[in-house]
């Protein structure tokens, strides 16, 4: 599957072969050619896994300034290449003067927490669609819209930090709700380390999901590290744990509900270590890593294109659009909500 998104070719198709074809780059699969793209078209190349470029195509990328980063199959960073003329350090310095102002702070905070609680509402009105008012449900539906209306007026990060808080707090309250299975239960969140299967589940998918968000970051050149939301920590990928919350409920959450609703997942999963906590063991994992490559090669469509997008791409994507907002090139940043 390769898509081009804001300009950037981003090819998953195993086993290719990208070479230069006159001003063409040229997509091959043995003998057969899969797409053509013309050079002036890109702004950049994305790879994932067995992917081969030739070193004509990697000269001229070099050349005219075209970025070409690549990534594991599953999505992890690996590196990056870029000519003598590259706009990282511009972008990084637009990163960091933004993170010094305020307002941007603020504005970018905000933004990041609007997805996620537009996101975590979906989950929830989809519950109550499916199975019915619960009045656990009703509290966190009411706190999210009631976030969402006092979001615009929150006039620091920690306001907008405490408004994420109360509405995560309503959020989770009523998580138990939306489980099918008898077998697991679900009495709060809690981690470092997680105390019950729900929540070693969420915790395991939330890491992935952070992966994910890393990689996507820096292959477009921001600086993980460097949050708007999220305080800065030594050792602390800030950025991407923000990009995260706007995938947190719509990817992580509903993919966790979906696999025990469905008896995909049962306790035989999970194993309890010394001191009380409880992780997904080898073959529990193998069945949420499988579940969670899956989920990356449906498409799903975005609010800002007419094709679908491939849901493993959306946090490139939204790291991409963060990157030409923090450049100046857009004048908003638009987050990701589902449908």
């Amino acid at each position: 599957m390769n898509s081009e998104l804001l300009n950037t070719l981003y090819v998953q198709t195993q086993g290719v072969y990208l070479r230069l074809e006159g001003d063409t780059l040229r997509i091959q699969h043995e003998d057969v050619t899969l797409r053509n793209v013309p050079l002036h078209h890109l702004g950049g190349l994305a790879v994932f896994g067995n992917v081969l470029i030739s070193p004509f195509l990697l000269h001229r990328c070099a050349e005219e300034g075209l970025e070409v980063s690549w990534f594991t199959e599953s999505g992890r960073f690996q590196g990056r290449l870029a000519g003598p003329v590259s706009g990282n350090v511009l972008l990084r310095r637009a990163q960091h003067k933004a993170l010094d102002n305020p307002s941007s702070t603020l504005y970018l905070a905000g933004r990041f927490v609007e997805a996620k609680l537009k996101n975590c509402r979906l989950v929830l009105q989809r519950a109550v669609r499916e199975r019915g008012e619960t009045e656990a449900l009703a509290r966190a539906l009411a706190e999210h819209e009631a976030a969402l209306r006092m979001l615009p007026q929150a006039r620091s990060v920690d306001e907008v930090r405490g408004l994420e808080g109360q509405a995560a707090s309503a959020y989770f309250g009523a998580f138990g709700d939306l489980l099918l299975s008898g077998e697991f239960r679900f009495d709060g969140r809690n981690k470092r380390p997680p105390r019950d299967p729900v929540n070693a589940l969420l915790g395991f998918l939330y890491a992935l999901l952070t992966t994910q968000c890393t990689a996507a970051l820096e292959g477009v050149g921001l600086d993980p590290q460097m949050g708007f939301l999220h305080a800065l920590r030594p050792g602390r990928n800030a950025l991407a744990l923000d990009l995260v919350e706007e995938f947190r409920a719509w990817w992580a959450d509903r993919l966790a509900l979906s696999l025990i609703n469905r008896k995909q997942m049962s306790l035989e999963h999970f194993e309890e270590r010394p001191g009380g906590a409880v992780m997904l063991n080898e073959e529990g994992r193998k069945v949420v890593i499988v579940a969670f490559q899956n989920r990356r090669q449906e498409t799903v469509q975005h609010p800002l294109f007419k094709e679908p997008v491939p849901v493993g791409l959306l946090p490139h994507v939204q790291a991409r659009l963060l990157a030409r907002y923090l450049r100046g090139d857009l004048p908003e940043y638009v987050p990701f909500v589902g449908r």
